[in-house]
């Protein structure tokens, strides 16, 4: 398994279930690497079609192998609605490094309740990313010589 950084870009979601009876829902989105957990901004009133824009960054390490997206409705004096949510695998951005925005279902009781588009890009750790690309000073080189 790869170590490195996983950078995440929200961009938004289409055909989701409206969770609240009289108005628009007010979705937003828990994002799950392992242990690691983020949140985005609340789209108020966005309904089944908000979008946000948003970049995450979340610290890679062994046994990481999937992205857990979750999306929530907001619900002032009431406990926050659970809308469904989106798995997405990442071996093929270990691989690839990089995945242009695309959409992802949205599943709520295994059954399909709409979209996410979210664009992900992954920098493996040790890869040089034009600004420093020194050598990694903590093994090797002279001072471990037996000279």
């Amino acid at each position: 398994m790869p170590q490195g950084t996983l950078e995440v870009l929200l961009v938004s979601a289409k055909g989701l279930e409206n969770t609240d009876f009289l108005c628009n829902m007010d979705p937003y989105v828990v994002l799950t690497c392992r242990t690691q957990e983020q949140k985005s901004t609340v789209a108020s009133g966005k309904g089944s079609d908000p979008e946000w824009n948003e970049h995450f960054v979340f610290t890679i390490s062994e046994g990481i192998s999937e992205l857990t997206i979750k999306i929530m409705d907001s619900d002032s004096g009431s406990g926050d609605d659970f809308v469904g949510e989106a798995t997405i695998p990442l071996e093929a951005l270990f691989t690839e490094g990089s995945l242009e925005p695309a959409s992802y279902n949205v599943v709520k009781d295994q059954e399909y309740c709409g979209e996410i588009r979210v664009g992900l890009t992954f920098t493996q750790k040790g890869e040089c990313d034009g600004e420093s690309c020194a050598p990694d000073e903590s093994y090797g080189g002279w001072k471990e010589s037996s000279y």
